[in-house]
């Protein structure tokens, strides 16, 4: 009861320290919300409505709780918007007008996104062994340049999916290239907070090694084998179940992949290696907990999102489908890490070994059972 009370407590102190700009924020994305129900509500069944307002709600306590993202979210919603407006209803136009072949149709945003990317992970190697607390703070603002651009190339991609035909729109995560676009992204703004968070910049490189390789699989995927297009949904895909499980799935690959990193420079930082400049060796045990922590929770909650799914669109909850095993193995991989780091309090080396094994386990979970199993889950070929 009293821990309740105080829970209660802090939520109210929460509150009252909002000043009217998060108000303001949170109205506009209410109105936001209103309009897009207004316009397309008649299209809309409870789930969907539900995921509308939900997000509302989510996205206005982001804000509040992580205030970096309010300019995200505005500079997200303004490209988008312009990139739309290009179309005049036209998907053709993507070749034609200059702002959408150059920088806001879907391919062009999200190759920006790629270069970006590549640009920030140089330069936050070079912050790191200059120690410059500028090259540092650009290398951030390319960072978050790249997740607006990929963003932006996502929001336009839905819309692009409605131009083709209204059967064919979805939102953008049900094939491989769109689910590595929202990898990076994800890893990227988990990145971004933590950097806050602790105030250090100098894991941006590891970070974004593991964000890069998704660059170059998007990149191979777009130009040797052509596989960037819009394809209509397979049955099994056409559900609200996906507009959920798949980012919250993603939520906990990204932060996995954070931990992996981390694990990375503590592994190197623990024999010596880049020592003086990366943070303390408890810095980046706390890290690693955390972002297990988090990915954890999030992995969780999707394979439960996952299991319903399947109940729906399988008549089963689990038929130990190689995704569905793969998946089970990760959740214990991830669950013992914790165990033996809360349960049995074990630190250091070890730890940050199993990280970097996790990233192994999780990759082949993901794209490893694509390439070489079949299954029910069987919807990205390579």
């Amino acid at each position: 009861m009293e821990h309740t009370q105080q829970h209660y407590s802090e939520h109210i102190t929460f509150l009252k320290q909002l000043s009217w700009l998060d108000w303001a924020y949170a109205l506009v994305l209410l109105a936001s919300g209103l309009f897009a129900f207004h316009q397309y509500g008649s299209y809309m069944d409870a789930y969907e409505t539900g995921f509308l307002f939900g997000a509302v709600a989510g996205f206005s306590w982001l804000g509040w709780f992580w205030k970096h993202v309010r300019q995200l979210f505005v500079g997200i919603a303004l490209f988008s918007l312009f990139g739309i407006s290009q179309y005049h209803a036209d998907l053709a136009r993507a070749e034609q007008a200059f702002f959408l072949k150059f920088l806001f149709s879907s391919q062009s945003a999200i190759m920006w996104m790629n270069v970006l990317f590549v640009l920030a992970m140089s330069t936050y190697w070079l912050a790191t062994f200059t120690r410059s607390a500028f090259t540092g703070k650009t290398a951030t603002a390319l960072t978050w340049s790249a997740v607006l651009m990929g963003f932006t190339g996502l929001m336009v991609r839905w819309y692009e999916s409605y131009l083709i035909a209204p059967d064919v729109g979805h939102i953008p995560v049900s094939n491989l290239y769109e689910v590595f676009v929202l990898f990076c992204l994800i890893t990227a703004l988990i990145y971004l907070y933590y950097e806050s968070l602790y105030a250090t910049k100098q894991l941006g490189g590891f970070v974004l090694l593991v964000v890069n390789a998704a660059v170059g699989f998007i990149l191979w995927y777009t130009f040797d084998r052509e596989a960037s297009g819009i394809q209509p949904l397979v049955p099994a895909l056409q559900s609200y179940w996906m507009k959920i499980h798949v980012p919250a799935n993603f939520v906990g690959y990204g932060a996995f992949s954070l931990a992996a990193a981390v694990g990375g420079a503590y592994i190197l930082a623990e024999r010596g290696i880049l020592a003086s400049r990366l943070p303390a060796l408890t810095l980046l045990d706390d890290l690693m907990y955390k972002a297990i922590a988090v990915g954890f929770a999030f992995f969780t909650i999707a394979t439960i999102l996952g299991a319903m799914w399947a109940a729906e669109a399988w008549g089963g909850y689990w038929s130990w489908d190689p995704k569905e095993t793969w998946a089970l193995i990760v959740w214990l991989n991830y669950a013992a890490w914790l165990h033996l780091r809360l349960v049995k309090g074990l630190r250091g080396g070890m730890l940050a070994w199993w990280a970097l094994v996790g990233l192994i386990v999780t990759s082949f979970a993901f794209l490893g059972v694509n390439m070489f199993l079949s299954g029910l889950h069987s919807y990205g070929k390579l």
